[in-house]
């Protein structure tokens, strides 16, 4: 998520100011519960963080990261670098409609 890029379901690389995907916010590194998230939105209560660890330990501390901040209220996503690099378009993409899902859920709360 550059800082200089909006992202939509049908544009995923709109330049624009902001680190904004499907019209939300994302702030980086982010201290939540004791854990740095790569990027949060607080609005949607989404975490984007990586998912580097290729070890039994660390896979394991990924997923006990990941179940503290669902506890939290956060619906996390995880990419590898390897899933970034060659294919970013699609990770925003991801990104983006899993955002329009959690603009669902919000709008229906709210009626």
């Amino acid at each position: 998520m550059n800082s200089s890029r909006v992202v939509t379901a049908s544009s995923p690389r709109v330049k624009a100011r902001g680190e904004q995907v499907a019209g939300f916010r994302f702030r980086r590194q982010v201290i939540l519960g004791g854990f740095i998230a790569d990027f949060a939105c607080f609005e949607a209560r989404m975490v984007v963080d990586g998912a580097t660890h290729s070890t039994d330990r660390q896979i394991a501390r990924d997923a006990a990261r990941s179940a503290a901040l669902t506890a939290q209220g956060f619906d996390v996503l995880r990419f590898t670098n390897d899933d970034v690099r060659p294919n970013l378009d699609g990770v925003l993409e991801t990104i983006c409609l899993r955002l329009m899902e959690l603009r669902l859920r919000m709008d229906d709360s709210a009626i």
